[in-house]
């Protein structure tokens, strides 16, 4: 029987300036044994570089208090987009009306359309294929271009874009250990990406525009038409407007009132952000997801029978388990707006100076016996509302109900496969997202 490590033990017999850089590593390579010795013996652990804070009722205190646990370190990396800000009358405008026009009334729509192309790209990949380029960034790229609307445009740019800024955004922050090459070098391609995004939203917003108003003079001649000629019932004008639809199409076609500050600009922001959001990081869930399914012989069993059911609810359960075990990341970052008491009253309170670092392990909360009974224990039957994949708060995924149908959409057609098996592990290549992963089937 192998020894429990004592993470704290060898943390507080470190120097100084190995403190962080092995907590850091914990998270990433061993998060869950270290998660649970913090969570019973240290839940709030305060480093030279940040704190870290692990148990369900603070991780969820913390990422419910915007204006003290806040996004600042996002501004430098995502300008004047939405997420950047904190309880105000912007994020609150923007986000509102996004979510309007991310109706959930599309999600059996969206479902069809990632089982369409998924099954296509594995159909013509005729028994192999590497899955992280060609599909787990492939998929959603299809989605970004046919129901988001940022068309016009090849896949490799949109999957290149995302890259970039997801690596900028969440992987070059102070605390992330990269040297001052490497964090000058992502910089210097998320400024890349970032000005070809910008050049590319600039014209989608003329181009659409246009299409939008001729669309619209379409539209109005043939009312008319079968007003005149076939009366009333005989009107098919939704027709035409459902088969252009897409979300940049649908913010450009609204009407805002001025108070509401929704121009064009606006409209290009926060179109940039549905692309954003959408490529790296399911390509990262995805690809992780399948992995531990493949790995495990009687979890795949499990999820070949449920992906075989109508209902596919049985199967999503088990996708949202494995992202319990392997989360596109182990934790959020904020950083204090204010001097703060995290679990005041309590024995591990922990006091916190404004401009402090904050990791809120999201993974530990979701193993944490608050959040769930035998949280060791692999369980697909849990409630969702205690899960933070999709993170928590005013700060909680914009695209969260199509990425709840699109990331076990795409996983189940690829357990579908007879006889799936992966020829080796996911590939990171010194990179926090996947880069190979072959798989091959009959």
């Amino acid at each position: 029987m192998s020894e429990i490590k004592d993470y704290l033990q060898l943390y507080d017999a470190a120097v100084e300036e190995e403190k962080f850089p092995l907590v850091y590593g914990w998270m990433k390579t061993e998060p869950l044994p270290f998660f649970k010795q913090l969570r019973e013996q240290r839940p709030v652990l305060v480093t030279p570089e940040a704190t870290i804070v692990t148990l369900f009722e603070d991780v969820r205190d913390t990422l419910m208090l915007p204006k003290i646990f806040t996004v600042s370190l996002y501004k430098p990396k995502m300008a004047d987009y939405l997420m950047a800000h904190d309880d105000d009358a912007l994020h609150d405008r923007e986000k509102a009306i996004m979510h309007a026009m991310l109706t959930r009334d599309d999600l059996p729509l969206v479902r069809k359309l990632v089982a369409k192309n998924a099954a296509k790209i594995l159909d013509d990949a005729n028994g192999s294929i590497e899955i992280v380029e060609d599909y787990c960034r492939g998929v959603p790229a299809t989605i970004v271009q046919d129901y988001f609307g940022l068309d016009g445009v090849d896949a490799k740019s949109l999957k290149d874009w995302s890259f970039w800024t997801q690596y900028d955004t969440f992987h070059n922050q102070p605390f992330s250990l990269n040297s001052k090459e490497k964090f000058d070098y992502i910089v210097k391609e998320h400024a890349r990406a970032s000005d070809e995004l910008g050049k590319y939203i600039t014209h989608l917003m003329i181009r659409k525009s246009i299409s939008v108003k001729l669309g619209e003079a379409k539209n109005k001649l043939f009312f008319a038409w079968n007003l005149l000629v076939k009366g009333f019932y005989w009107i098919t004008g939704r027709k035409v407007e459902k088969l252009t639809d897409n979300i940049v199409t649908r913010m450009l076609r609204a009407s805002y009132p001025d108070q509401l500050d929704f121009g064009l600009q606006r409209v290009g922001t926060n179109a940039g952000g549905l692309l954003v959001g959408a490529i790296e990081t399911t390509s990262q869930a995805v690809a992780q997801s399948i992995e531990m399914i493949l790995q495990d012989s009687d979890l795949l069993n499990k999820a070949k029978e449920a992906a075989q059911l109508e209902d596919t609810s049985d199967f999503d359960n088990i996708v949202w388990e494995t992202l319990r075990y392997v989360p596109i990341s182990p934790f959020v970052f904020r950083q204090a707006g204010e001097k703060y008491t995290i679990a005041k009253g309590r024995d591990h309170e922990t006091t916190i100076d404004s401009g402090t670092y904050v990791l809120i392990a999201t993974q530990s909360a979701m193993f944490d016996k608050y959040a769930y009974d035998d949280p060791d224990e692999f369980n697909p039957d849990r409630t969702f509302y205690h899960n933070f994949i999709f993170g928590y708060g005013s700060h909680e995924c914009m695209g969260k109900y199509v990425g709840m149908e699109m990331m076990p959409e795409m996983v189940r057609q690829v357990v579908l496969r007879t006889n799936i098996k992966a020829n080796g592990d996911i590939d990171y290549d010194g990179k926090p997202f996947p880069t190979f992963f072959n798989l091959s089937w009959d």
